[in-house]
């Protein structure tokens, strides 16, 4: 029995939300993700765990500095000096646009560092562990210069595109001599992959237009060869199969106000030939709290107070929205609202929805000082209507007007 961890998406670098620490130096939020990084090894050391599997996105952008990168290795360094075999596969913000640049965590196989393995290519990886061996058949982010010539897309739309590397892909896994070909019938196999699989739902983080990622059937990810299929890519957590279990561990950490009510966290599996059970353990992500006041009495400030002290706030990052009237509005007292979110990490925004009375015109008379008939009129020539079908419809209305008149 091989008990896997499986996470994704850490995304070291997003920085939004936070400021300075001024004992570190370094960016409070980049805390928080190293602090959930943190929850994540530390759980596969003290659990007995045999295999971690990472699946993409360690990083911001594809150029990380060198901080982020020492603190992701720092982790890595953990699972490798206590023995853990641990998988890194490449996502898209780790591979490079041009073809022979580095992906971010290759340094790790170029080192040799031992139980680590990078995965920057489709490929099959043998791996023993200590509950005895398991395959791993790493699908990271594709290219298109990675799996096309330039003259299989010259003159080919971006759907002709897509298709050619759809097939290129299914025929690496599925081919006659593709992946699943090479496997041991006898030995727990796990898919492991950067990738968006047909039928997911995205959570806040979409980074890329719709039609410009080429999108997996669900048929190759259910395919029977595999035991347990780890993805990464999209944030929000999400089961796609049950046999076997097709699942995206999601992110660690919330990124933005999107991810306010995704739980975030990791996956453990128990897998063998033919068999995995899992669960989905949550991290102690930072909460991210919207509050909504639509203020009603004639003291906005103490409504505005109440509805924050309703919710909890500590250490969370807040927002607040308050829909209000021109009338109220100078009465708020956003200096009270402030020492009220004084125990929120991060004040995000106040935002003032203002409703505002709008006189409405048509042409140079206000629309309070028109007849009915004045309006209809109006609209009539506003819409073009031939002078012809005017007059029938004005004797029309004449007719409900006095039936309205009439009671």
């Amino acid at each position: 029995m091989i008990k896997l961890l499986h996470f994704a998406d850490l995304h070291l670098g997003v920085e939004n939300y936070g400021r300075l620490d001024p004992a570190t130096g370094l960016s409070t939020r980049l805390m928080d993700f190293l602090r959930v990084y943190d929850q994540v090894v530390d759980y596969a050391l003290e659990n007995d765990v045999s295999l971690v599997v990472f699946a993409g996105d360690a990083y911001k952008t594809r150029d990380p500095s060198p901080t982020y990168q020492r603190e992701f290795a720092r982790r890595i360094q953990r699972l490798s000096a206590a023995g853990i075999p641990t998988v890194l596969v490449a996502g898209n913000h780790d591979t490079p646009s041009a073809i022979g640049r580095a992906i971010t965590v290759e340094i790790f196989a170029t080192l040799e560092v031992e139980n680590v393995y990078v995965a920057k290519k489709p490929e099959v990886i043998n791996i023993e562990t200590k509950d005895g061996p398991v395959q791993i058949v790493a699908l990271p982010w594709v290219t298109r210069s990675a799996l096309l010539a330039r003259d299989e897309y010259k003159n080919k739309n971006l759907e002709e595109i897509n298709q050619l590397i759809l097939d290129r892909i299914t025929n690496i896994v599925e081919g006659d001599d593709g992946l699943i070909s090479q496997l041991d019938p006898a030995v727990p196999t796990i898919l492991a992959a950067h990738a968006t699989v047909q039928g997911a739902k995205y959570g806040s983080e979409r980074s890329v237009m719709l039609g410009q990622e080429v999108i997996l059937p669900p048929s190759l990810a259910k395919n029977p060869a595999f035991d347990y299929v780890a993805l990464g890519h999209i944030h929000k957590h999400q089961v796609l199969n049950e046999e076997p279990p097709v699942i995206y561990s999601g992110s660690i950490e919330r990124i933005d106000f999107g991810e306010e009510r995704e739980d975030k966290g990791f996956v453990v599996a128990e897998v063998e030939r033919g068999r995995a059970t899992w669960q989905f353990v949550k991290t102690d992500a930072r909460p991210f709290v919207t509050i909504k006041v639509d203020v009603q009495s004639d003291d906005p400030t103490a409504e505005i107070l109440e509805a924050i002290a309703a919710r909890d706030i500590e250490d969370a990052v807040v927002r607040l929205i308050i829909h209000t009237t021109a009338e109220k509005e100078p009465l708020i007292n956003e200096g009270e609202i402030r020492r009220a979110l004084a125990g929120a990490f991060h004040v995000a925004a106040i935002v003032k929805d203002v409703e505002r009375k709008v006189r409405l015109r048509l042409g140079d008379q206000p629309i309070e000082e028109m007849t009915p008939r004045q309006m209809l009129e109006r609209y009539f020539q506003v819409k073009q209507t031939p002078p012809e079908r005017t007059k029938l419809l004005l004797e029309h209305a004449e007719d409900i007007f006095r039936e309205l008149q009439e009671g």
